[in-house]
């Protein structure tokens, strides 16, 4: 099988050039074991100062709102972040004193969203909290396993039930001007959350959850299909084993699902992500990238890869793919003319593109422009 540009990763990197790709008139497939960094993703664009009306134009035509607003947001364990781009549904503020007072409200077997810790967070920003548990009898299947009573299961359920959680909180809140709720709706409607703001007479606020994300699965679920609308192959649930390789120039790759068939290109870009993703892996020795053996950027001494200090940024991110200024993979120091890397697998090897989310997006921007280019 031939296509113009095949791209290893099917997360935001990955999804982001591939629909500007396609726009483009290429003819486009994307590898995607499945699992990838949007299923942690928090909502919010990390190292993105200012809305780029090109990424802008992107996540709107796949129908996904964006909101610029320069503040801080509260994380799930009561802790605030600076953010200034994020998702629609996220709340931005302007300081962490948000709120007179609040009413977290959780639901009963849930144990991903940290009620205790969020009022306590809140409490030191001088803000009273109060908890309420709601017991909702069309979440007893889902509580009957514990490893069902995940954020994703719940919100299937919430997006058709979510008028019965705002009687139940009306009825529930007092004095409180806040209320907190955790990030388990609007997976399927997108409607949901504003609905809810409509429906409560105060100010409700969305915090994030122990993964999956749902507001990530929801991005990931948005950015695919409008990248399929397009005409883009997507073959989910592959990995990518290897490379056909001659003369500085990748030809071909082998995928698991495919391993008699070769998927040729034109041009290759690799977004297989970080260690979470395993676009990177280890071995007491050495990082390494595993499909096409990269050049890895790296402490040799093992001891250096971590901080002792949990809470601490540990080294081993910011280790990545070697390449030139180009985005070209570095492969025994010399780079291979038609692959590209993108996202979180670079780690800290270029600066310029920021982190996390904003990374994923300008980095895919740029390799888009050397390939049509």
């Amino acid at each position: 099988m031939k296509f113009d540009t095949i791209i290893i990763g099917g997360g935001l990197a990955g999804l982001v050039s591939g629909i500007s790709l396609q726009k483009a008139g290429q003819d486009v497939a994307i590898i995607s074991t499945g699992q990838n960094a949007l299923h942690f993703f928090s909502g919010s664009f990390e190292s993105v100062e200012e809305p780029p009306q090109r990424m802008a134009d992107l996540f709107s035509e796949a129908g996904i709102r964006l909101q610029y607003r320069p503040g801080v947001r509260l994380m799930p364990l009561g802790t605030f972040r600076p953010a200034t781009l994020s998702l629609d549904d996220i709340n931005l503020f302007p300081t962490p004193r948000f709120a007179k007072k609040a009413m977290i409200v959780n639901f009963t077997g849930y144990h991903d969203f940290f009620t205790d810790f969020l009022a306590e967070g809140l409490e030191k920003q001088g803000i009273p909290c109060r908890v309420q548990l709601l017991q909702l009898p069309e979440l007893d299947v889902i509580r009957q396993s514990p490893s069902e009573m995940r954020s994703v299961q719940i919100a299937r359920t919430m997006d058709r039930i979510w008028e019965k959680v705002v009687q139940e909180i009306r009825v529930r809140l007092d004095d409180e001007d806040t209320v907190i709720l955790p990030q388990v709706f609007g997976l399927q409607d997108l409607s949901v959350p504003g609905r809810i703001r409509q429906g409560i007479p105060a100010q409700i606020v969305f915090v994030g959850t122990l993964p999956p994300s749902v507001p990530g699965i929801r991005t990931q679920m948005l950015l695919k299909r409008r990248y399929e609308i397009l005409g883009g192959t997507y073959l989910m649930g592959d990995e990518a084993l290897k490379a056909h390789i001659h003369d500085g120039v990748v030809h071909s790759i082998v995928t698991r699902n495919l391993d008699s068939h070769y998927l040729e290109a034109d041009n290759f870009i690799l977004a297989t992500g970080g260690f979470f993703s395993k676009g990177l892996k280890s071995n007491p020795f050495r990082i390494y990238e595993p499909v096409f053996g990269l050049d890895v950027t790296f402490a040799e001494d093992r001891n250096t890869w971590y901080s002792p200090d949990f809470s601490a940024d540990q080294p081993y991110m910011d280790y990545g793919v070697k390449t030139d200024a180009s985005l070209h993979a570095l492969q025994d120091g010399k780079p291979l003319k038609n692959l590209y890397v993108i996202g979180s697998i670079l780690g800290g090897t270029h600066p310029e593109f920021g982190t996390a989310a904003g990374l994923a997006v300008r980095s895919a921007f740029a390799a888009v422009d050397q390939i049509l280019s």
